[in-house]
């Protein structure tokens, strides 16, 4: 049987080295709750106040706060703990009746999730009957239901206090209380937060273990004694492996679900995460209060690593498949929610910020009202700055985004996306880092018809240059502008803190140019990907490895090789030649391209054959090319001997056969070549 979240008859070790049961606890903060309770005793408030949060949030401690509080002013107190209560209206009654009867009695009702069924029956029969003067404290896990709001008989007898998590001052200031040492502070505070129980916790595992320093983590007891005092059981392991993906996603929707957990009731998982008091709702979907996320997530690696591999890559298969088809204006949420997994990765928490405190930046539409915000932010670097800011809006104006603080509208960052098809004089002439980005392109990897380089160009107030939420969103942009571009051979990043970040972007396939282009006196990083040896899907697989990525040697494993046009097509014929002797395909250099890279498998030369296939019998449904398909077919398909054989059993004169295999082998090259370029997902490609 489950047993009800803190409800446990025998507590554990640790808890029972928690302060205090030791009567040694600590009281901070909270200081708008005593303030309402205050005023309730002296006649200046509500009848009822309604405390709810989730478990471990401090509501417990609240209330002997208040009881002390109401003892000095001499008030009569009655503490009822619905743990030890029959959850019956006449039970209830014969333990808090005395409340009915004085009116300076204060009844302090604990754990009230547990007789929740009472609310009713408390709510229209018992609490109307309170005598002027009496106050009544309801405290649990679960908001009161709407029946109070909804009923103007309520209106300024009761009041609603949503307990949360103290403030980073008051939860050091908690920890300095307990005797905790300084240097242990900063890794208590980053697992625990504001969580007051996981903080006392903390400040028991100090007293017990001397040796604690700067590398704490939890141990697997303190993790299990918080999850059964702060979660729980589930009521099955549908609903645990629902917790379990909420935790290592930013935001769950029902969508995720549905793709992380087939074959499951999603709704009512979705409905039953909502109901939690751990977990918050937002626009984009529900997340878990910070201390429950980490412990769910350690807990999970710990206890279970194959499980955890194996949620992580699906919930990471579905955020890049959405990285990539998601609406532009939902791209930075899925860029971000595809990073967030790599968040305890040193580098990577290093380098975002909005993890901890989102909502700080906002991106916007570009205008030509923000055009002097443009030069002014540019500016900052140098003139020379802002006269290429002003060119190359006067050149790609669509290419531009804004990076404004929430709290003003200031703008403190612009950034554009700068799609470059060809060297142009002028363009290089006006921008050194343009140029700079030219030179390695054509010295490293030429481009092909059709392809295009791109270059992302931030131009960011120095505070906000390097570490920063304008630089988080600036980041997240890239990735998906990088991953959604067709055509795309190299990108570039500029960054202004090249010697800084170097570290950062090279674990994620980025290499710096060696030379750094200098402008106005101040010199750039410029940070370079080569699209055709690794294309976007590649990346964004190695993007899930656990832990996160490490350097990539750019000739190493997984490295693909970059035909020109001329060169693909022989390889085309050339495999098309070998079509009848699959093995022999293995040795094609259209093996290591990004054709084949993007559906390979563990068999590279079946797919490439099926490839071929593929191309030779799409040209069956062309009215068109009837013709040139059946000389294909009979060629490569059914492997005559000799191209004279082939001829006849087409009863064709051989110029004729000759010049319709001539025109289908280009169209399978031509064919071939879009998806080389573009990928399978290309219109007219499939």
């Amino acid at each position: 049987m489950s047993k009800q979240p803190g409800t446990s008859g025998k507590e554990s070790p640790l808890l029972e080295r928690h302060p205090h049961h030791a009567g040694q606890a600590a009281f901070v903060g909270r200081e708008r709750e005593l303030d309402a309770f205050g005023a309730a005793l002296r006649g200046d408030g509500p009848s009822v106040l309604f405390v709810h949060g989730p478990g471990g949030i401090g509501k417990s401690a609240l209330l002997r706060r208040f009881a002390e509080q109401a003892a000095a002013a001499g008030r009569r107190v009655i503490r009822l703990d619905s743990r030890t209560l029959n959850p019956t209206a006449r039970a209830f009654e014969a333990e808090a009746g005395a409340v009915l009867r004085d009116e300076r009695a204060v009844l302090l009702v604990d754990t009230f999730e547990l007789i929740q069924g009472l609310e009713a029956w408390l709510h229209e029969r018992f609490l109307p009957g309170l005598p002027m003067g009496a106050l009544v404290v309801l405290a649990g896990r679960l908001p009161p239901d709407l029946c109070w709001r909804a009923d103007p008989g309520w209106a300024g007898a009761l009041e609603v206090m949503r307990l949360g998590e103290l403030r980073p001052e008051e939860a050091r200031e908690l920890l300095e209380a307990g005797g905790v040492a300084a240097g242990l502070r900063e890794p208590l505070l980053s697992f625990a937060g504001g969580n007051p129980l996981a903080l006392r916790l903390g400040v028991a595992v100090a007293a017990a273990d001397e040796r604690a320093g700067t590398r704490w983590t939890p141990s697997q007891e303190m993790i299990v004694t918080l999850l059964d005092q702060l979660v729980g059981d589930p009521p099955t392991p549908a609903h645990r492996r629902a917790l379990d993906v909420c935790a290592h996603v930013p935001m769950t929707t029902e969508e995720l679900l549905r793709a992380v957990l087939p074959g499951e009731d999603v709704a009512q998982l979705f409905g039953w995460l909502r109901r939690l008091p751990f977990i918050e709702s937002g626009a984009m979907g529900l997340y878990p209060h910070d201390v429950v996320r980490e412990l769910l997530e350690t807990d999970l690696r710990r206890r279970a690593p194959e499980d955890y591999a194996q949620l992580h890559q699906r919930v990471h298969d579905h955020l890049a498949h959405r990285i990539r088809v998601v609406p532009d204006g939902e791209v930075l949420g899925a860029a971000a929610s595809l990073t967030f997994p790599h968040r305890h990765d040193p580098l990577t928490a290093r380098f975002f910020t909005s993890w901890r405190s989102q909502g700080e930046v906002q991106e916007d539409a570009f205008t030509a009202a923000d055009t002097e915000a443009l030069l002014r932010v540019a500016g900052t670097e140098s003139r020379e700055s802002a006269a290429c800011a002003l060119f190359w809006l006067r050149r790609q104006p669509t290419a531009f985004r804004v990076y404004r603080l929430t709290r003003n509208g200031e703008p403190v960052a612009v950034r554009a996306w700068l799609r470059l098809h060809g060297p142009d004089e002028d363009e290089i002439a006006a921008d050194p880092i343009i140029a700079a980005a030219w030179a390695h392109a054509r010295a490293t990897g030429p481009l092909r018809a059709g392809e295009h380089i791109a270059v992302s160009r931030p131009w960011v107030l120095p505070p906000h240059r390097g570490i920063s939420p304008a630089m988080d969103l600036i980041q997240w942009r890239g990735t998906g502008d990088r991953v959604r571009s067709e055509g795309l051979a190299w990108s570039y990043s500029v960054r202004h803190d090249p010697d800084d970040c170097g570290d950062f972007l090279r674990q994620y396939d980025f290499m710096e140019v060696p030379l750094r282009p200098r402008l106005g006196g101040m010199s750039y990083g410029l940070f370079a990907q080569d699209w055709r040896r690794l294309p976007a899907q590649a990346w964004l697989d190695r993007l899930s490895g656990l832990p996160p990525l490490g350097p990539r040697d750019p000739a190493g494993p997984g490295s693909l090789t970059v035909l020109n046009r001329a060169e693909f097509f022989d390889a085309v014929r050339g495999a098309l030649r070998k079509l009848s002797r699959p093995h022999a395909l293995a040795g094609s250099p259209l093996i290591h391209t990004r054709l084949v890279a993007e559906r390979a498998g563990p068999d590279p030369a079946s797919a490439l054959r099926d490839l071929l296939v593929q191309a030779v019998e799409g040209l069956r449904e062309d009215q068109r090319a009837r013709k040139v398909h059946r000389a294909l077919e009979a060629t490569f398909l059914r492997g005559a001997p000799t191209q004279v054989i082939a001829a006849e059993r087409l009863d064709l004169p051989f110029t004729t056969y000759r010049r319709h295999l001539t025109t289908g082998v280009e169209l399978v090259c031509e064919h071939l070549w879009q998806r080389e370029l573009y990928g399978s997902d290309h219109p007219g490609t499939g």
